[in-house]
C-alpha cells in the first residue's frame, strides 16, 4: 500500500516560551543579590541583634518570591495577586531597613521584582518610594538631615537606574509575549495546514480509489453480465458460441481478479507488466473485438520510446474507459484504437461510428470525470468531439520528449 499520510500535530503540543527558559538568569541574580546583602549586613558593624532581625527579613523575601511572586512575574498575572506580592514585599524590606540602613542594598534586588509583577506606571511609583525610604529611615532615626541629604545622590542613582531597567525589563517583558503570541499563532497554523493536508491526501486517497474501482471492477464487471447474458441467449440454439462467450467472461474474471489485487497494492497494472504500452493497449483493443464481434482497428505510429509508469498507466487507463464506453452506450458498428509516438508527446486516439452524444462538461459521467483527472494529474488533455449520430472521438495528449529524429513506423490491421 502507499505510505501513511502523515498526522498533523497535536493541537496540545506545548511550545515552550523563551522568557521561561531564561528566567533562570533571574533567579540567579536574585541570589546573588540576596547574599551579597546580607554580607553587607553583617559586616556593617551594627548591633548585632538589630542586624540578626534585618536578615531575618531579607530572608523571608526569598520564600514569599519563591512561593508567590516568581508565579506572577512567569505568568504576567497582575491584578490583585501582584498588588499583595508588591505590600509584602515592601513591608519586609521595610523592616530590614529600619532594623539596619545597609539592607538598602536589597533594592538592586526589590526593584526588578517589583518591575516584573506590577503594571509599568504603578510599578515605577513604588520603585520611587522604595529608593527613597532609606533616606527617609536615617532622617527619622537620627533627625540628622546632612545625613539623610548624603544619601540622596544615590537614591537619585538609583531611582534614574530602577527607571531604566524598569524600562527595559518591560520592552522586553512585551517582545516576549509578543514572540510568544507569534510562535502560537504559527503553531496553530501549521497544525491547520497539516489538517488540511492530511483531508487532501484523503480525498486524493478516495479519488484515486474510485477511478481504479471504475477502471478495473465496474468495467470488468460490465463486460462479464454482458458476456454471461449473450451466453444465456444463445445456450439452446448455439452452444458452442456459448461456451465461447462464458470462456471469454471466465478469462475477464480472472483479469479483473488479478488487477484488483494489483491495484490495491497499488502496483503497476499486470497489462503494463508484462507488455510495453503497445502491446497493452492492442490486447485492450482485441478484448473488445473478441466480446462484442466489431470491427476493432488497431494502429500504433511514431518510433516507441519508454514513458514513466504514470504515463503509461494514464494512458492504457484511458483506452480501457474509452473501449468501455463504446461498449455499453455507442451502439457502433467499427472501432479505431490508435497510438501515435512523437518528438513532442504521445497521443492516444479511439474513434467510433456509433451514435454520438452532444458533448457538455457539465454533464459528464464519472468515467469521463476520472479520465480528464487522471491526464491533467500528468500534465496532459483530453479531447472529447462528437454529436448525435456522427459517432465519437476521444483524445488523449500527453507532452513528453521522445527521441530525436525518431522514425516512425505503422501496425495495423483488423483486431
Amino acid at each position: 500500500m502507499r505510505d501513511p499520510i502523515p498526522r498533523p500535530e497535536s493541537p496540545t503540543r506545548a511550545v515552550p516560551d523563551a522568557s521561561l527558559r531564561w528566567f533562570g538568569l533571574w533567579d540567579a541574580y536574585f541570589a546573588v543579590s540576596y547574599v551579597i546583602t546580607v554580607g553587607l549586613l553583617i559586616m556593617s558593624g551594627g548591633a548585632s541583634g538589630r542586624v540578626a532581625y534585618a536578615v531575618v527579613a531579607l530572608t523571608l523575601i526569598v520564600p514569599w518570591y519563591a512561593g508567590f511572586g516568581r508565579r506572577l512575574m512567569t505568568s504576567a498575572g497582575g491584578g490583585r495577586p501582584a498588588v499583595v506580592f508588591a505590600v509584602g514585599l515592601i513591608a519586609l524590606f521595610v523592616a530590614a531597613i529600619a532594623l539596619d540602613v545597609s539592607a538598602s542594598y536589597a533594592l538592586f534586588a526589590i526593584c526588578p521584582m517589583l518591575l516584573m509583577s506590577l503594571a509599568t506606571g504603578p510599578a515605577l511609583a513604588i520603585v520611587l518610594l522604595a529608593n527613597l525610604l532609606p533616606t527617609t529611615v536615617v532622617w527619622l532615626t537620627t533627625g540628622s538631615r546632612e545625613s539623610a541629604l548624603g544619601l540622596l545622590p544615590a537614591a537619585l542613582l538609583n531611582i534614574a537606574l530602577a527607571v531604566l531597567l524598569g524600562l527595559w525589563i518591560t520592552r522586553m517583558a512585551r517582545q516576549s509575549r509578543e514572540r510568544a503570541r507569534l510562535i502560537e499563532e504559527l503553531r496553530r497554523s501549521r497544525a491547520e495546514v497539516a489538517q488540511l493536508s492530511h483531508q487532501a491526501g484523503i480525498a486524493a486517497e478516495r479519488e484515486r480509489l474510485a477511478r481504479e474501482i471504475h477502471d478495473t471492477v465496474a468495467q470488468g464487471l460490465t463486460s462479464i453480465i454482458g458476456l454471461v447474458q449473450a451466453a444465456e441467449s444463445e445456450l439452446a440454439d448455439a452452444p458452442d458460441l456459448a461456451r465461447r462467450h462464458l470462456g471469454l467472461a471466465a478469462r475477464a474474471a480472472k483479469e479483473n481478479l488479478a488487477e484488483t489485487r494489483e491495484f490495491v497494492a497499488a502496483l503497476t497494472p499486470i497489462p503494463l507488466r508484462d507488455n510495453p504500452l503497445p502491446e497493452a493497449v492492442r490486447r485492450q483493443a482485441d478484448a473488445l473485438a473478441a466480446e462484442t464481434g466489431l470491427s476493432v482497428r488497431y494502429a500504433a505510429t511514431g518510433a516507441e520510446f519508454p514513458v514513466p509508469t504514470a504515463v503509461g498507466v494514464v494512458l492504457l487507463r484511458a483506452a480501457q474507459e474509452s473501449l468501455a464506453n463504446i461498449r455499453r452506450h455507442a451502439g457502433a458498428v467499427e472501432v479505431s484504437v490508435r497510438l501515435d509516438y512523437g518528438d513532442s508527446g504521445v497521443r492516444l486516439t479511439v474513434a467510433d461510428d456509433g451514435g454520438g452524444f452532444e458533448v457538455d462538461p457539465d454533464r459528464e459521467g464519472f468515467g469521463l470525470r476520472g479520465l480528464r483527472g487522471r491526464v491533467a494529474d500528468i500534465g496532459g488533455a483530453v479531447t472529447v468531439t462528437s454529436d448525435p449520430g456522427v459517432g465519437t472521438v476521444v483524445e488523449v495528449v500527453v507532452p513528453l520528449r521522445g527521441p530525436e529524429g525518431a522514425g516512425v513506423a505503422e501496425v495495423g490491421g483488423d483486431a
